[in-house]
């Protein structure tokens, strides 16, 4: 017996041949239109305006905040655009520093430029909590030599600037006087010039209002830092700083040791002997009372603010717990309890 089979012909509706045909021209439509924004978003703001525009690009910026800065500017388009573009590279690193650009280069053109590095000036920023061996080598990395950026950290140069007259003369180190801030370099500049202009800033900074607190609080401006310093190495927090600026001022009028941690450490360092609360320096504030010989850092302005306005607290211990939160107390039995509840990690 033979069986006949009839050949079935599978077709898409009408409707769904219409529905798909839809969808793709809207597609490419869609592709096309943004074709054309992305393209027209490349060329320059302006061809026949050849203005120079000065743009600085601070340290950390990210394309986004970058794109917005240089469309503010008028020399881009479109921050989306320029997202895209610089994330179309293979490497998405853009430069700061100060740049001359123009409406008339096109968005490529400014990137590339942006993106080689091709500055007016670098920035080179100090930063709170460093110490004088670690700026020295933020001085190296921005592209100074080793044996000038050395040379340059001799107090003994700027002694006509009012914070170096301040200072000690038996102190022969710039360690806790140089201003934290970002400053613009070129081809011509220095570590001195550099140097010089933070020291400077500096003693702008310690205005005579401020001298007169410190004052009031029995402290030189040197030894105002050298507790700034302190101040800002021991917590971060610009809430807890001025509580703990209280109990270090309150240590100090009783004649007790700070029993600083971090003044032992630095101390410690410095002497080549690793992190060791037990060494016996000069800048161990856990065995002896009063303040260590220099500032272990460079200061923060909120650690210098809580040192002229300290809490109207009365604690005389604080500790810094394993969840970053600053615990005060009273007496060494509250301080133990705080220990033991809150810091297990940190003060192990």
């Amino acid at each position: 017996m033979r069986y006949n089979y009839s050949k079935k012909h599978h077709r898409f509706p009408l409707k769904t041949k219409i529905f798909v045909i839809t969808i793709i021209i809207i597609l490419v439509i869609i592709t096309f239109i943004t074709s054309q924004i992305y393209n027209q978003g490349l060329k320059p703001i302006n061809s026949s305006d050849h203005q120079i525009v000065n743009v600085t690009i601070p340290a950390g910026y990210s394309a986004d905040m970058i794109g917005s800065l240089l469309v503010k500017d008028h020399l881009i388009r479109n921050v989306w655009i320029f997202k895209i573009y610089v994330h179309s590279l293979n490497n998405e690193v853009l430069q700061a520093g100060s740049y001359r650009l123009s409406p008339s280069y096109s968005l490529e053109k400014i990137v590339n430029i942006i993106h080689s590095g091709h500055v007016i000036t670098k920035l080179l920023t100090i930063l709170p909590g460093k110490t004088v061996n670690q700026i020295e080598q933020t001085f190296i990395q921005a592209g100074f030599r080793k044996d000038s950026v050395l040379a340059a950290f001799n107090p003994n140069l700027y002694t006509s600037i009012p914070i170096i007259a301040d200072k000690p003369t038996n102190i022969n180190t710039l360690e806790g006087l140089l201003w934290p801030d970002t400053f613009q370099i070129n081809d011509s500049s220095t570590p001195q010039t550099v140097i010089a202009e933070s020291l400077n800033e500096m003693s702008q900074r310690i205005t005579p209002k401020l001298q007169a607190i410190f004052a009031s609080e029995k402290l030189s401006i040197y030894q105002a830092l050298i507790l700034a310093s302190i101040i800002n190495q021991e917590v971060s927090s610009p809430r807890a700083q001025p509580q703990v600026a209280q109990v270090f001022l309150k240590r100090l009028s009783l004649n007790m040791p700070l029993g600083s941690d971090v003044t032992a450490l630095y101390g410690s360092e410095q002497a080549g002997q690793g992190k060791n609360l037990n060494y016996n320096s000069t800048y161990n504030t856990l065995l002896h009372p009063g303040l260590p010989p220099t500032p272990i850092a460079t200061i923060s302005p909120p650690a210098l603010e809580a040192l002229a306005h300290p809490a109207a607290t009365n604690w005389l211990y604080f500790v810094t717990g394993d969840n970053g939160h600053t615990y005060f107390s009273q007496t060494l039995s509250q301080q133990n309890q705080n220990i033991a509840t809150y810091c297990h990690v940190r003060c192990a």
